[in-house]
C-alpha cells in the first residue's frame, strides 16, 4: 500500500512537470501582438533597409506583419545561452572596414553576437568588454551614428540615465547626458533617430539628445499598420506622418487626392484641406486595404484582390451597381497588381504587376491588357498616381517622379527621391 502512494506521487509529480513544461513551451512560442502595444526589446535596420523589432523570442519585419521566431532568421541565437530575447541591436556602419561594415549586432547581459547575412561570425559570441571596450554589461539600446550625422562614425549605448558615443574607429568612448526618458531600445531611420520609451518613442538629435516638438509619441502611430489605434490617437497627424508605405493613392477628376494605408485613408482636397477616416466608414463593401486604386471620369475604382469596386466620387461615394466584378472580366488582366493609374484625362488605364507595366484601353470591349513592358528600376512598387505633373511611384517611404509612362518603362537611372510624408502630407517630423 505504501509502494503504491509512492507510485502515484511520482506519476502525479512527473505529470505536473510536463503540464509546467507544455505551458512553457507554449508561452515560449505564443507570437506577440505589437498592435497592443508592446515595449520592444531591440530595434535594427538590416542591410537591406528592412526594420527588425525584437520582443522576447520573437521578431517583427517591417512595419506590419505577424511576428516569427528569432531564430528563424538568426539561427544561432538558440545555440548559445538559449538567448529568448536580445538586450540592444543596431546594425554597423563603418565603411573604411569591410569587416565591421553592415554587421547587425545583438547584446545580451554581457554579450556581443555579430552577424553578418544572418550568419553568426566566427568566435562569436564575446564579451562586450572585448569587442567595445568602455562599454558597459547589460545595455538598454544601442543605434550606430554615422558621420556626418555624428562627428566620426559612432555608435550611441544606453543603460538608464547613461549615454556612451562609441567612436568605432579610435574606440574611444565619450559619455554624454541627454535630456529624455531612458530608452528600452533605439532606432536610426530615414536619417532620423528615434528613442523607445515602452510603446512610446521621441525623435532625438544624435549629438545632443535634444527633442524638438511634441514628445513622446504613441509608436503604434508612425511605425506599425494596425486596425485600430489608441484613444488618444491623432488619426490626422498619424496618416500624414506614418512611416509605414502606402497600399494606393489616385486623384479624381475634381482634384481630390487620396492615399490608402491599411483600414485609413487620407484625403486631400483641392483647396488643400487634409482630412482622415477609416475604409470601413467611406467605403463599408471594401472594409479595408486595397492593393490598387485608379480614378477615371468621376469614379474611383478600387482593386482588392482580384476583384473590382467602383464608386461615384462627390461628398459622399456611391458603390456602383454591379460591382464588385471579376478584374479579369473588368480589366482583362488577373490581379491582384501593385499599382494602377490614369494620366490626365485618357482613357488607358497602367497597371504594374510583377515589374512589368500594361495598358489596358477603358473604352474597349473587352478590354485587354497590352503592350506589357518590364519596368527595369523597379521589381515592385507599392502605389503610383498621375497627375499634371507626371507619375509618382512610390515605394517604402519615398517617391520618384516620371514625365510620362513611356519614360517610366524606358528609364534606367533612379530620377531625385522624394520623401511621401514630407512631400505629399506635409508632415514635418
Amino acid at each position: 500500500m505504501k509502494l503504491l502512494a509512492h507510485i502515484l506521487c511520482l506519476c502525479l509529480a512527473l505529470a505536473l512537470a510536463w503540464a509546467d513544461h507544455h505551458a512553457d513551451h507554449h508561452h515560449h512560442h505564443e507570437a506577440p501582438d505589437r498592435c497592443l502595444g508592446l515595449e520592444m526589446d531591440g530595434a535594427a535596420v538590416n542591410e537591406e533597409g528592412v526594420p527588425y523589432f525584437f520582443k522576447g523570442h520573437h521578431l517583427f519585419k517591417g512595419f506590419h506583419g505577424k511576428a516569427e521566431l528569432s531564430n528563424e532568421s538568426f539561427a544561432e541565437l538558440d545555440d548559445h545561452h538559449h538567448l529568448g530575447h536580445v538586450d540592444a541591436a543596431f546594425r554597423m556602419h563603418f565603411e573604411d572596414n569591410p569587416n565591421e561594415h553592415d554587421r547587425m549586432f545583438f547584446f545580451l547581459d554581457n554579450k556581443a553576437f555579430s552577424f553578418y547575412k544572418h550568419k553568426l561570425e566566427d568566435g562569436y559570441p564575446k564579451d562586450i568588454s572585448e569587442v567595445f571596450p568602455g562599454i558597459p554589461d547589460h545595455l538598454d539600446a544601442a543605434v550606430e551614428c554615422p558621420k556626418p550625422e555624428c562627428d566620426e562614425d559612432s555608435v550611441i549605448f544606453f543603460k538608464q540615465h547613461e549615454i556612451f558615443h562609441y567612436n568605432v574607429r579610435t574606440k574611444a568612448v565619450d559619455e554624454k547626458e541627454f535630456k529624455m526618458p531612458s530608452c528600452t531600445s533605439a532606432f536610426r531611420f530615414m536619417d532620423h533617430y528615434y528613442c523607445f520609451h515602452g510603446h512610446m518613442f521621441s525623435k532625438f538629435d544624435p549629438k545632443t539628445g535634444e527633442v524638438h516638438g511634441k514628445y513622446p509619441k504613441e509608436a503604434r502611430d508612425f511605425f506599425m499598420r494596425c486596425s485600430k489605434f489608441s484613444d488618444e490617437s491623432d488619426h490626422l497627424e498619424r496618416e500624414r506622418c506614418s512611416r509605414v508605405h502606402l497600399d494606393a493613392i489616385t486623384s479624381d477628376h475634381a482634384g481630390n487626392m487620396y492615399a490608402f494605408r491599411g483600414h485609413h485613408f487620407l484625403r486631400e482636397d483641392d483647396n488643400d484641406t487634409l482630412t482622415a477616416d477609416t475604409i470601413e466608414n467611406a467605403f463599408p463593401e471594401l472594409h479595408s486595404e486595397v492593393d490598387a486604386v485608379f480614378s477615371y471620369q468621376d469614379h474611383l475604382y478600387m482593386i482588392k484582390d482580384h476583384q473590382v469596386f467602383a464608386y461615384k466620387t462627390g461628398d459622399t461615394h456611391t458603390h456602383l451597381e454591379g460591382y464588385p466584378k471579376p478584374v479579369k472580366e473588368e480589366l482583362g488582366i488577373d490581379g491582384p497588381f501593385d499599382a494602377a493609374f490614369v494620366c490626365d484625362d485618357h482613357h488607358i488605364v497602367h497597371i504594374i504587376k510583377d515589374g512589368n507595366l500594361y495598358d489596358v484601353d477603358l473604352q474597349a470591349s473587352p478590354r485587354v491588357a497590352t503592350n506589357g513592358r518590364p519596368i527595369s528600376l523597379f521589381k515592385k512598387v507599392d502605389a503610383a498616381m498621375c497627375g499634371p505633373k507626371g507619375i509618382k511611384v512610390i515605394l517604402g517611404n519615398h517617391f520618384y517622379s516620371f514625365e510620362s509612362p513611356m519614360i517610366l518603362a524606358a528609364a534606367r537611372f533612379l530620377p531625385e527621391q522624394h520623401r511621401v510624408s514630407m512631400t505629399l502630407f506635409g508632415c514635418d517630423h
